[in-house]
């Protein structure tokens, strides 16, 4: 289902209730520069090094797409577990899972409440984002705490940059991305306006910087466009 979320008046702010589930794939493929590309290149990561049993862990599985991409994908049983806050987004992921025949595990929970158990891998597209700043180290350090001794955290966010002037020009070439993408002026101001306060993003450094504070020792990026950046650390 096409994305029209924000063609009309919308007096909230932004949150992943039913509507936003209902054509959340469509959106992410819409809003999202690369999402495609960049879910792929995760799941060759994870493949690159796939063995029975790993643990992958994705935060904020919303309608599971990435995982059933996994899924797909794996030559070896591998244990696939997403979890979510938002129920309408775990209903669309679990119909989506009995639709392919996908051994997933789908969990409602707050990824700052959730038990991590020594996982072999975790990622999260573009979740961390929505964490309120002063929680986000203390997510982190769930995270590391989680990671089995050789584990990795795959991470993708939105950034800004440092130089204000450059995150400016860099806004204006994103807004011209979403509207080669089919979203009005109308459609981007007010999804602009929804997720003010709600998306939070931190800058390239800052995240870095996060994660060597919780104690990861190896921090790459393993792609970029402009704002939208991918991130692996390891213990």
């Amino acid at each position: 289902m096409k994305d029209r979320v924000f063609a009309d008046k919308i007096n909230k702010k932004f949150e992943f209730d039913e509507a936003v589930a209902s054509v959340f794939d469509d959106m992410l493929s819409r809003s999202v520069p690369f999402y495609d590309e960049v879910r792929e290149l995760i799941v060759s990561l994870i493949l690159a090094q796939e063995k029975e049993g790993m643990k992958v862990l994705d935060l904020g599985v919303s309608t599971a797409k990435f995982l059933l991409d996994l899924h797909a994908k794996m030559h070896v049983a591998m244990q696939l577990k997403g979890i979510d806050n938002s129920q309408a987004m775990l209903d669309r992921a679990a119909q989506k899972c009995q639709a392919f025949g996908a051994d997933i595990d789908l969990e409602l929970a707050d990824m700052l409440s959730y038990r991590y158990d020594q996982e072999d891998i975790i990622v999260s597209n573009y979740t961390l984002q929505f964490i309120r700043p002063i929680r986000r180290l203390e997510l982190m350090k769930k995270i590391f705490q989680g990671l089995n001794r050789d584990g990795m955290f795959i991470f993708s966010e939105k950034v800004v940059f440092e130089d204000k002037v450059l995150d400016k020009q860099i806004i204006e070439i994103y807004y011209e991305y979403k509207k080669e993408q089919g979203y009005s002026e109308y459609e981007i101001a007010q999804k602009r306006e929804a997720l003010e306060n709600v998306l939070i993003p931190f800058t390239i450094n800052e995240n870095i910087q996060m994660c060597k504070d919780v104690g990861f020792t190896q921090i790459e990026t393993i792609f970029q466009w402009a704002n939208f950046v991918t991130f692996v650390v390891k213990k």
